[in-house]
């Protein structure tokens, strides 16, 4: 769904249009308020939320991951912490993930790509602006629903017209892109568990996707 927004299309035109230049990293991070059980686990974190990242990162870079770190800092309480991850593509870019699903605050899930020359970032979505006592604040949503309304929106008509016609949507994410999400996430559980750089190893992309 991710690759049905709004924000993530346009970063992904700045790239192929030449705007930036060269990518050369992309941050990203994604801030639940709190987790949906209190056993959530780091590797959850990874194989539940981070999926969501690995793809959009895929569709805006245009590339694959070969390696990924993972690590976490320590909370003053039981809850899960957040989980940092460092992603290598083949092509030499550089991609970290926060995955933050005890930030307390909100829902926030933001990217910037950085390019050689210029940046990219998404836009929190906010409707209003609270300005009273010398503060100014905006407001948070409690998950993802209203973030990504129009994305499901817009994602819907392709998924009908694929199943009139028989015409695969080429913005949509296929089977491969879901194997290639669940291979990094494996990766990324791993190198969690173990501490150490993992490589992203892949089986050779079947000739059906080419």
């Amino acid at each position: 769904m991710r690759r049905y927004d709004r924000s993530y299309q346009e970063m992904k035109q700045a790239l192929d249009n030449g705007h930036l230049g060269r990518a050369l990293m992309m941050h990203n991070f994604h801030r639940n308020v709190e987790t949906p059980a209190a056993d959530f686990t780091g590797a959850m974190a990874i194989t539940n939320s981070a999926p969501h990242e690995f793809d959009v990162v895929r569709y805006v870079l245009g590339t694959e991951y070969a390696a990924i770190s993972a690590f976490q800092p320590r909370r003053s309480d039981a809850r899960v912490a957040p989980v940092v991850m460092v992603l290598e593509t083949v092509d030499g870019q550089l991609v970290n993930i926060e995955i933050n699903n005890n930030a307390a605050y909100g829902y926030d899930v933001r990217s910037e790509l950085v390019g050689e020359r210029g940046t990219v970032a998404t836009n929190n979505v906010t409707y209003t602006r609270t300005e009273s006592a010398l503060t100014q604040s905006t407001s948070y949503d409690a998950d993802w629903r209203t973030r990504y309304y129009d994305a499901y929106r817009r994602q819907n008509p392709d998924f009908l017209r694929f199943i009139m016609t028989g015409e695969f949507p080429v913005t949509a994410s296929n089977c491969w892109d879901g194997y290639c999400a669940a291979v990094v996430a494996e990766a990324g559980v791993v190198a969690l568990k173990e501490g150490r750089r993992t490589p992203v190893q892949m089986i050779a992309k079947p000739e059906f996707y080419a």
